[in-house]
Formats: C-alpha cells, sequence, structure tokens
C-alpha cells in the first residue's frame, strides 16, 4: 500500500462533554465522513475516577455519571454510520500512578477498542501551565523534565493503555523544553518498545506556542530504533481539526524510515503499511 491511498484516519478526538472542546460527537464523525477519512477515533477525556465528586473540573474532563452515556451514544453511532465510515471507541485517560487501579477498574469493563494514556500533570502541576518553568536553575529543569519521562515509562509499564498520548507536549507552552538535554529519553523509548505501546503522532501542538507535532523529530527518529510503533491523533478539540495534516504526518513518518502505523480494534493492534 502506498502513502497516496492508504486509509486516513484519526484516533484522538474529543467534543463538549469534556467542557473545553466544541461540537458533539455526531459533529466529529460527520467531520471526519465529510474528509474521507475510513476510521475515528472517539476518545474523550476520562473522568477522574479517583475524587469522590462527580465533575471536580468540569472545564477538563466530563463527569462520572456521564461516563456510561459517553459509551453508549458512541456505540449507537457506530452503527448509524457503519455503512459510511468505521467508528472507534476509545478514551483518553489520564495516569496518575498511585490511582491507576481505581482507573483500571472502571476502564476494563467498558468495550473500548483502545485507551491513550497521557500524562497530563507532573509533581500535581499541569504540564500546561505557563510559567511553571520560570526561575527554575538549568539542573532543576532537568530533573523536571526527567521526572516527566519517568511518568511517560510507568504508563507504559503499568499495561493499562494502548497508545501513549503527546509525549513531549510538556513543551506547548515551553518550547525551551526541547533543548534541554536528559539521560533517561532512550531508557523510556526502549520500555515502551518493550511493552508493545504505541505512540502518537499528535498534531494539535501547532496549536499551542511550541508549534509543531508531538513529538518532534528526535524522538520519533530514537522511537524507531527501539521498535516503537506509532499512530496518528489530531486530538481534535473541534471538528474542523480531525484528521490535521495526515497526509503530512505520514509522508514525514516514511521519511524517518518507519513503514506502519497502528490502530486499534477491541484492544487488539492492527497495522496498516505506510
Amino acid at each position: 500500500m502506498t502513502t497516496e491511498n492508504m486509509p486516513k484516519f484519526d484516533l484522538h478526538t474529543h467534543n463538549k462533554m469534556c467542557g473545553h472542546a466544541i461540537g458533539t460527537i455526531e459533529d466529529y464523525i460527520k467531520a471526519a465522513v465529510h474528509k474521507g477519512l475510513k476510521m475515528i477515533g472517539i476518545s474523550d477525556h476520562a473522568p477522574y475516577f479517583h475524587r469522590s465528586e462527580d465533575q471536580p473540573y468540569p472545564g477538563i474532563t466530563m463527569a462520572k455519571s456521564e461516563f456510561s452515556m459517553y459509551i453508549q451514544e458512541v456505540l449507537r453511532l457506530k452503527k448509524k454510520y457503519e455503512d459510511q465510515i468505521e467508528v472507534l471507541l476509545g478514551i483518553e485517560s489520564d495516569f496518575f500512578p498511585k490511582q491507576a487501579d481505581v482507573y483500571k477498574r472502571h476502564l476494563i469493563e467498558q468495550p473500548l477498542d483502545y485507551i491513550i494514556g497521557s500524562v497530563h500533570y507532573v509533581d500535581d502541576i499541569s504540564i500546561f501551565r505557563k510559567g511553571r518553568w520560570d526561575g527554575l536553575t538549568n539542573v532543576e529543569k532537568v530533573q523536571l523534565k526527567e521526572r516527566y519521562f519517568s511518568l511517560i515509562e510507568q504508563s507504559a509499564s503499568s499495561d493499562m493503555f494502548d497508545i501513549l498520548g503527546h509525549i513531549d507536549a510538556m513543551k506547548g507552552f515551553y518550547p525551551d523544553f526541547s533543548n534541554i538535554e536528559i539521560k533517561t529519553l532512550d531508557q523510556t523509548l526502549q520500555i515502551v518498545g518493550e511493552y508493545g505501546k504505541v505512540i502518537e503522532i499528535n498534531t494539535s501542538g501547532k496549536t499551542k506556542d511550541s508549534g509543531g507535532w508531538y513529538p518532534e523529530d528526535d524522538i520519533l527518529e530514537r522511537a524507531l530504533y527501539h521498535n516503537v510503533g506509532v499512530t496518528f491523533g489530531s486530538d481534535a478539540h473541534d471538528p474542523e481539526r480531525v484528521g490535521d495534516e495526515f497526509e503530512e504526518v505520514q509522508q514525514r513518518l516514511k521519511e524517518i524510515g518507519f513503514t506502519e502505523l497502528y490502530f486499534f480494534r477491541q484492544r487488539k493492534k492492527q497495522s496498516i503499511k505506510i
């Protein structure tokens, strides 16, 4: 299969249920059909299952009471649009090491096609919080970046997830993150490869100060060396971004040396030749 005719897909999309995206689940499916995608993955932010409140942060994740409705709505739309596009049921879950078992219990019982595991917090502070790097020494910056990639490594070895989301997204509002050299990156990627986890090329970096994609080419080249598989996700929070830059991503991956993209059905890895 050539780059030009491989089926176009997007495994990372959100919707208004999380509180910081626009459009319904169906809006994203319609956008995918309009753009000629063959598969669309719905993967909104999982509730904070470890919190006692139903929805402690309405602008970040859906409520626990809405989770079942989310599952049923995606399954309904999967059936409705089966003649036009394949709809995959996914979820993006935060990785909190101390509460991992709580999330496992809630997610394992659902008919999910895949789970994206994302590290959004380091030291209980959002990776996207502007100013969190202010005043840090070079040594402290190295240590913070190492703690971030350590969490990504732990998320891979937890065996909770199929896909690891935007693995250098901490650069989003701090572009100099990419220039901080750490010695543990290859170890992290080696673990990701050993556990058979897939990383996504996430094109939402263009919406942040860093621009570009997550992860950067240097990480992708190292990932290839460590036999880490890759997939595609726009991380769309607006239906207009569904499938955004898919063709550019597959071309760049081909140049780097990747030969396959992966997706998941019923938690089973499937490959497509680039």
